[in-house]
């Protein structure tokens, strides 16, 4: 740890959940399983990729819907697919949490909307994403920095992948309750910081 201020406190963390959402599915489905988009999926208030009900999509194609564009629409999709409901996969999130030792966090929900018994810590967050860089795929993901997915361009709300020199990926998040939110990974003459 180089620096930390107000590490372990309780905060909202916004669409920076997708970064467990993102961890959880890319644990326990495949990324080339398809998924029929549902009615209830669709319209979720926030950030979306405009799923439509009826279409089909994979994984994969879910997973750069939910870390690009931060897709709503498409963490429900992808909890749904995974653990049968959102209820089902918010405990395979906190299952998660648990392993990884983040005990000042809970999770409610897979994209991030403010809910009663979710927040995390920037200490908990900061050692998720430490986590998620550990797998290939995930890694691959966050990177991306535009795609085109049934012909929509999908662009990467983190900027930093632009601007900063060794971004190398992260999580943006914001409702007006947590304002910004980010975590972000830069990997610089083979040193990762979070």
């Amino acid at each position: 740890e180089l620096f930390s201020r107000n590490a372990q406190e309780r905060s909202l963390i916004a669409s920076t959940t997708k970064l467990m959402t993102a961890i959880v599915v890319l644990e326990n489905a495949k990324l080339n399983e398809l998924v029929d988009i549902k009615p209830e999926y669709c319209n979720i208030e926030g950030s979306s990729m405009y799923l439509k009900a009826g279409e089909r999509y994979t994984v994969k194609e879910l997973l750069l819907g939910l870390l690009l564009e931060s897709g709503n629409d498409a963490a429900c999709a992808l909890a749904c697919h995974t653990a049968g409901s959102m209820e089902g996969f918010a405990g395979l999130m906190n299952r998660k949490a648990a392993q990884l030792g983040m005990t000042g966090s809970s999770f409610a929900n897979p994209h991030g909307l403010d809910a009663q018994g979710h927040y995390s810590t920037a200490m908990d967050m900061a050692k998720l994403m430490c986590y998620c860089m550990e797998n290939d795929s995930f890694r691959q993901l966050c990177a991306t920095k535009s795609c085109s997915i049934h012909g929509q361009t999908l662009v990467n709300h983190n900027r930093l992948l632009e601007l900063y020199p060794g971004c190398v990926g992260g999580k943006t998040g914001y409702t007006l309750s947590a304002g910004r939110c980010l975590v972000s990974c830069c990997e610089r003459k083979g040193l990762r910081l979070v």
